[in-house]
């Protein structure tokens, strides 16, 4: 075995653990990742559960796959991730080709997995979930190309949203040690990376051990890192309202390297249908947290994930969610009608609102949120961006491409070089999915 493929579903956390796989693989078993999956000898499809018709798109791919299995020699195919964690032995009894089954937390088992696969001819399937032995068994970072990086912090869930599956596929919630994630980082940015993303279902109830003075909470970690040599803007994703708390919005005024940009899940704008989701907050915290997030830091931008549709959700619900939405002007949103869920309360509620109802708010929300989000472009242009530059632009091999403070990406004609600095770029031009700018080499900023 010498070529390795891996097809990822889902959210950042699933694109951290693939990178982490083709690591842990290339330093097991020599593998180097192709980009083309005829040419694998290890196919890897790497899942996620929480969209609709989930299990549907990962037994097509493994349909598409399922020829590979008939030249000799035929590759292994190894499925992971949440829809594997969720299916367990059904996925193997449907789809008998398959060599491995494994769950998100025992990804670092793969390289014995692999090897009792060859040794034994018999499948193999591994759906535990430890919790820290993942990350400690996982290798050190090794040298990387781009200016960015994803590290995850926290897995897991004790919220028990009714619609949600992730406790039931990622386990509870647990949180790694700071001295492991301040490592991880420092290893990172010896390697150049300039921006972290700190991943975790639920990233802002972080309590990790701290190795000196018991559990640190997530701010802490935040203040940790920012102390760090070379790191020039901090970003962190998914966080719960709940979890919220004064010391972690105090860090978004204190702390000049954490992006002002904040992705909040909020789901509904009505009160009765929060309760039903179980989400544990109300529209009227929520709006309070929003605010005294501006308070300390003005320029501060959300956005949020909403589910329409919800069991029981009225014309009143979904106007307030469209309330919400004005009240805090979100720019961008992961928004879908909701679907029943394997193993989630939810499902016992009955699936009130027709598809066509369901359809028609989706678009509604979906077409105010882009509405907002031009309306936000249009304001930058003729400002002065501090832009992270993350490569050439694929529009044009004289230009680059970067990542404003608020998550925008910019398109800009500059010197040779500019890969990994943060730069000042004016904007002068809104388009619908990115920005145009000028580089300003006298104002750069590094």
């Amino acid at each position: 075995m010498r070529r390795l493929y891996i097809k990822t579903f889902g959210c950042q956390m699933n694109e951290y653990d693939s990178e982490r796989i083709a690591e842990l693989l290339a330093q097991s078993h020599g593998l180097e990742w192709v980009e083309d999956p005829a040419l694998a000898d290890l196919l890897i499809l790497n899942t996620c559960s929480i969209r609709e018709k989930a299990e549907d798109k990962v037994y097509t791919q493994l349909g598409f796959w399922r020829p590979y299995k008939e030249r000799e020699p035929a590759p292994l195919i190894a499925v992971g991730g949440c829809v594997a964690s969720q299916e367990g032995e059904r996925l193997r009894r449907r789809v008998p080709f398959v060599d491995i089954v494994f769950g998100p937390q025992t990804l670092h088992r793969l390289p014995d997995l692999i090897d009792a696969r060859l040794a034994e001819a018999a499948p193999q399937v591994d759906l535990a979930f430890p919790e820290l032995e993942k990350f400690d068994r996982l290798p050190q970072r090794p040298g990387r190309h781009g200016p960015s990086a994803f590290v995850t912090v926290q897995e897991g869930c004790d919220k028990f949203c009714t619609f949600c599956v992730v406790p039931h596929t990622r386990g509870r919630e647990y949180s790694r040690p700071v001295p492991d994630i301040v490592r991880e980082v420092r290893q990172l940015l010896d390697q150049g990376v300039r921006e972290i993303t700190l991943l975790g279902q639920n990233v802002n109830a972080y309590r990790g051990a701290s190795g000196l003075v018991g559990e640190l909470g997530f701010a802490d970690l935040l203040r940790r890192l920012a102390r760090l040599p070379g790191l020039m803007r901090l970003r962190y994703t998914t966080s719960h309202p709940n979890n919220l708390d004064e010391d972690l919005i105090a860090a978004h005024g204190e702390l000049a390297v954490l992006a002002p940009h904040l992705h909040l899940p909020v789901q509904s704008g009505s009160d009765r249908i929060l309760r039903r989701m179980h989400r544990k907050h109300d529209v009227a915290t929520y709006l309070q947290k929003i605010q005294a997030l501006r308070q300390v830091r003005p320029e501060i931008r959300f956005s949020s994930d909403f589910i329409v549709g919800f069991p029981g959700e009225s014309d009143a619900d979904f106007a307030a969610t469209m309330d919400l939405i004005e009240a805090v002007r979100f720019d961008q949103s992961y928004s879908f009608k909701y679907s029943p869920r394997p193993n989630t309360p939810a499902l016992k509620l009955k699936d009130t609102v027709p598809e066509p109802v369901k359809e028609e708010r989706l678009a509604i929300l979906q077409g105010r949120i882009n509405q907002l989000a031009q309306e936000y472009s249009r304001a930058l242009v003729g400002t002065v961006q501090e832009v992270l530059v993350t490569g050439p632009s694929r529009r044009s091999a004289e230009e680059w491409t970067g990542k404003t403070p608020c998550n925008r990406s910019v398109n800009f004609p500059g010197p040779a070089g500019l890969t990994g600095q943060m730069v000042a770029v004016e904007i002068t031009e809104a388009l619908p999915n990115s920005l145009r700018g000028r580089f300003l080499p006298l104002r750069a900023v590094s």
